[in-house]
């Protein structure tokens, strides 16, 4: 029952309220023992802020929920790949797994040959085509 995709399919619900806030539609959520113990979206203009990525959301709540700035075995699954700001935080938090929907072939961390932490498994390619869709079609609309 607590598949990849399950989880992936409420880091989508998070992108889709990011979409209702007029935000770029990126959806997070960190699990822990298959609880899901953070969940985000995209909130850089909401806040004027532009380090309020879904990902860095995320990360603050899920270290907050734990008492602990380390997120050893924890998983995130966020719609989009994340940036090299995000993956810098991801690094930096230990996390043990990162899922990611849709590559970001402009703006994401794998065009720029950088990595998480060496004891991080990436997972990549889950529910693609309905993370892929979501950002497509809101820059669509955009131009």
């Amino acid at each position: 029952m607590f598949t990849d995709e399950y989880f992936m399919k409420i880091a989508l619900q998070e992108a889709e309220a990011a979409l209702d806030e007029d935000e770029v539609p990126v959806g997070c959520v960190i699990v822990a023992n298959n609880r899901i113990i953070a969940k985000s979206h995209n909130l850089t203009e909401t806040m004027n802020d532009v380090t309020a990525h879904a990902e860095m959301q995320a990360i603050t709540s899920a270290a907050n929920f734990l008492g602990g700035k380390y997120l050893q075995n924890c998983t995130m699954y966020v719609t989009l790949e994340p940036c090299i700001m995000c993956c810098g935080a991801l690094n930096w938090s230990q996390i043990s797994k990162v899922v990611i929907g849709a590559r970001d072939k402009q703006r994401g961390f794998i065009k720029h040959h950088l990595s998480l932490h060496p004891k991080t498994e990436l997972v990549t390619g889950v529910l693609e085509n309905e993370c892929s869709a979501m950002v497509s079609d809101f820059f669509r609309a955009r131009r």
